[in-house]
């Protein structure tokens, strides 16, 4: 795997050139409401610290009007924010009401596509956070029902919004740095601690509800909160929480729809009885076209706040071509040459498109009813690959994949990871 010096990083372009962010600035803004006539009604789902941002974000656009969460605390400490908005602890009350136009669902990842489904049928716009699914066979459902209920759908990926990135993935198009032969993305890596112990619920948590669709367990803290990302039942460890980010830009850049080849492993076992998501793993794909795809923890910009790991390395995307590389993280893209990035693209070259306001770009579109930048079928792709990575880092072994039909080839084992078993009442019949 070739790792660029840091030297080599500090003699390279880490700005955006002049003519891409003269370009940036010619493309108009979201407009906000100019009247109460115009100004959609909100309601927050998951009033965590990321839902608050949401909704602050969302609050330009519309009104907060309700809030909805299974934690009494949380509700109470998001509604001193918003004192006039209707608070409830069951997300489908709040589909029940006519003043809600938008949902934004910022739960924990595994009610994401239950709060989405729901949200869609009873015909209300969704800004869903990422990974916008706890399996592969979510995306399909959510597919499906946002091309029937013509819904707006914004995944939360909001790197798609982002100038370095969109500048990155558009150079890649174009063939900037030749026929790509490789693409590194390095993830933070997770936590790995433990053993923990079972603890009695808190009266402010209502534990069943908050467990979902997923197996009922004992009460350990540390299953909750921003934690919960951790735990295989939840989510899929950093490998989907930061992988939905990043490995959503190698699809942008290369315009696939996902791998035709997968292998992983864990780099690390993790604590009997505690996290049990991998902490460090490597992932490799492969497209059709031969392009390799590597995945790996880092300890750069984890958790901990390291900025970057023993080697120098951060967190972030490098595409490799024959012609040279491009790095891009938040904040910064850095090329093997200034040159790469300097040079204007041609007016005929592909566009990707363009979103430099993540949450803004999701009102326009629920104005205009035109496809956001990251939409169910862009989340679902994004949340798919990284799925893929977990499945393999999880079975130790190369497992084959067809994007067009979401299924392993000639694998039943592997196959039988696509969905997992709704635990009863939590289940698609619940809304």
């Amino acid at each position: 795997m070739i790792h660029p010096s840091r030297r080599g990083f500090l003699a390279a372009a880490s700005t955006l050139p002049a003519w891409f962010s003269d370009r940036c600035r010619a493309e108009p803004d979201p407009k906000e409401p100019k009247s109460p006539n115009d100004t959609p009604g909100i309601a927050l789902i998951g009033c965590g610290g990321m839902g608050r941002g949401d909704a602050k974000s969302a609050a330009r656009f519309g009104k907060i009007v309700a809030l909805c969460d299974v934690d009494e605390d949380q509700l109470v400490k998001t509604a001193s924010m918003w004192p006039d908005a209707a608070t409830v602890r069951d997300f489908r009350k709040i589909m029940e009401r006519k003043d809600v136009d938008v949902v934004i669902c910022a739960t924990v990842d595994h009610w994401h596509t239950l709060v989405s489904l729901a949200a869609m049928r009873a015909g209300k716009d969704v800004y869903c956070e990422k990974p916008l699914t706890l399996t592969i066979d979510e995306g399909k459902r959510l597919v499906a029902a946002q091309a029937k209920t013509k819904r707006i759908l914004q995944t939360g990926s909001q790197q798609r919004s982002d100038k370095n990135f969109r500048l990155a993935c558009e150079l890649v198009r174009n063939g900037r740095l030749g026929k790509i032969k490789e693409v590194d993305v390095w993830l933070p890596a997770g936590r790995r601690e433990g053993p923990f112990k079972s603890a009695e619920v808190p009266k402010n948590l209502d534990w069943d509800m908050w467990q979902g669709q997923t197996p009922a367990v004992d009460y350990v803290p540390q299953r909750t909160h921003v934690t919960f990302r951790y735990w295989w039942d939840y989510s899929g460890g950093t490998i989907t929480d930061w992988g939905a980010h990043h490995n959503d830009i190698v699809l942008w850049a290369l315009g696939h729809a996902g791998p035709v080849k997968v292998s992983g492993k864990p780099l690390v076992e993790m604590i009997p009885n505690g996290f049990t998501a991998s902490s460090e793993y490597e992932i490799e794909y492969t497209y059709a076209d031969g392009v390799v795809h590597r995945c790996q923890s880092t300890k750069a910009n984890a958790w901990n706040g390291a900025v970057v790991d023993a080697k120098g390395q951060q967190h972030g995307v490098k595409f490799t071509g024959a012609d040279g590389w491009i790095f891009v993280t938040r904040g910064k893209i850095q090329a093997s040459d200034p040159e790469l990035l300097k040079k204007e693209l041609p007016a005929s070259a592909t566009r990707l498109y363009a979103s430099n306001d993540h949450m803004g770009n999701f009102f326009e579109c629920v104005k205009s009813r035109k496809p956001p930048v990251a939409d169910a079928e862009v989340g679902h792709r994004a949340a798919t690959v990284c799925h893929l990575g977990a499945i393999a880092v999880r079975l130790s072994r190369e497992l084959k994949w067809d994007p067009k039909k979401d299924e392993f080839v000639d694998d039943a084992d592997a196959n039988k990871w696509l969905a997992r078993e709704q635990r009863k009442p939590w289940t698609y019949d619940a809304i």
